[in-house]
């Protein structure tokens, strides 16, 4: 991909580089200044400033501190673009180095921040504008996994041999990418009790998300999705003529592409269908107290629990080594891969994500399983261990699998650990990155890409509250 910012804010990069005093509280000499300058930040919160002051005076790693400075503001700094469309808050969100709004991404990047929303009324508007906008990327395609913010702009995957229109960045489908909206939605009416996002325009992007998730049942057909592209690159093509290998219809919701933008081997992926029935089940509760529509909640709720009953069936297998585990992806005819993939949905995430506990019998069996050598993108070296995929290739650790590890932990061991390894994977930069080498993190892939750099705050600022001893 095409990776490059918007023309107007081509200087953020090196002007992050730029010292600014201000930015740090006694810092070292080594730790130079590396995040945006103040005026040229696309938004600043108050209340998030606030926690990096307090994380900074608390935690006597000045590493740690500098980490944090520079990472958890990372997408407030660098990657949104608020305005009022129509009266409406509307919020653009791009990943970091690509123009581009991937509806997985824009949720997760703002996503540790809506425990500061009542505190900070401009933040709450951020949100509600990231809601608004991706009630309008679903109506315009429901399939899409990327989008512009130019109705009319054709992008450098216009030849994809799908269904592609103006304004769309990628047209990939991934059941993750309708879920993340979801997820996000309902967690900020939690949280704030503001329902002027969840307005008949929203209501009708849950309906199209409903029907879509109905055709990737595939009970009678295909569906109307298919997707190839001209590549020499195996995972961004979909094989038999773009609809992906046979599967039994049992229940299961297909999804031709993992949250990685990889293409699914078998189209049932379980870390997604988990995710489903999650954000199936939230839809129906907004739905139902907002929204007053009983007859869609009630397909909602049924469409939940079919997909919770399909995976009872099928999702769990017998491990020679771990014995009942979940599969990463299943086709509904007892085939099945065994693996896992370090972006989120992934199977290591999903108690983050509200779809299993952390102690399900299962998923500690499948957690023993994707965390070692028996998962066949678990990567080992000398510089750290962690999962990784077939996006970058092999021997690339991304450190999103280890924050996942992180944060689904209870065991204070292993969530220090997994902050220490972090803390020595960033190359020098003072930022995460996609990926980074198992032997080498000075070796790594995208410089800036805002998700995985929230993400590790989020992490840092969990444990600075709930396990304050691990950060001393």
């Amino acid at each position: 991909m095409k990776r490059r910012s918007f023309i107007q804010h081509s200087g953020v990069l090196a002007a992050g580089m730029l010292l600014n005093k201000s930015a740090l509280l006694a810092q070292p000499a080594d730790l130079p200044t590396v995040r945006t300058a103040a005026a040229l930040r696309n938004f600043s919160s108050a209340a998030v400033e606030n926690a990096i002051t307090k994380f900074n005076a608390s935690v006597k790693s000045k590493e740690l501190s500098w980490l944090f400075n520079n990472c958890f503001p990372n997408t407030l700094d660098t990657t949104v673009f608020h305005t009022i469309k129509d009266g409406k808050p509307d919020t653009y969100v791009i990943t970091g180095d690509i123009d581009a709004m991937w509806l997985r991404d824009s949720s997760a990047q703002v996503w540790p921040y809506l425990q500061f929303l009542n505190d900070d009324a401009p933040l709450q508007q951020v949100v509600a504008g990231i809601i608004n906008r991706q009630a309008s990327c679903v109506l315009k395609d429901p399939y899409a996994n990327a989008f512009y913010p130019d109705d009319t702009k054709v992008g450098e995957w216009k030849n994809d041999l799908t269904q592609m229109k103006p304004g769309l960045h990628e047209r990939k489908w991934e059941i993750d990418s309708l879920c993340y909206p979801i997820r996000l939605a309902y967690h900020y009416w939690k949280v704030t009790g503001d329902q002027k996002p969840f307005d008949n325009h929203w209501l009708q992007a849950i309906k199209l998300m409903l029907k879509t998730f109905k055709q990737q049942q595939r009970k009678e057909n295909d569906g109307p999705y298919s997707f190839q592209r001209k590549t020499a690159w195996a995972t961004d093509g979909v094989p038999m003529n773009g609809f992906g290998y046979p599967v039994k219809p049992v229940g299961l919701i297909c999804s031709s592409f993992r949250p990685s933008d990889d293409a699914t081997v078998f189209s049932f992926l379980i870390p997604s269908n988990f995710f489903a029935v999650v954000s199936l089940k939230q839809a129906a509760e907004m739905v139902t107290k907002i929204s007053k529509d009983n007859k869609t909640a009630a397909e909602l709720l049924a469409l939940a629990a079919e997909v919770q009953k399909a995976l009872q069936e099928h999702a769990v297998v017998t491990h020679k080594r771990f014995g009942k585990i979940y599969a990463f992806e299943v086709n509904g005819m007892g085939s099945y891969n065994l693996m896992d993939d370090a972006n989120v949905p992934s199977l290591l995430s999903m108690p983050y994500l509200g779809a299993v506990k952390n102690t399900d019998p299962i998923y500690v069996n499948t957690r023993r399983f994707v965390l070692s050598g028996d998962n066949p993108f678990y990567f080992k070296g000398k510089v750290a261990e962690g999962i990784g995929g077939p996006h970058i290739g092999k021997d690339m650790i991304w450190p999103m699998s280890i924050i996942m590890m992180g944060l689904t932990s209870n065991n204070d061991w292993e969530i220090k650990h997994c902050i220490a390894t972090l803390q020595k994977s960033h190359g020098g930069t003072g930022f995460m990155h996609e990926s980074f080498h198992k032997d080498d993190a000075a070796k790594f892939t995208r410089k800036w890409f805002a998700w995985a750099n929230t993400l590790y705050g989020e992490l840092l600022w969990k444990t600075f509250n709930e396990r304050p001893y691990l950060l001393s």
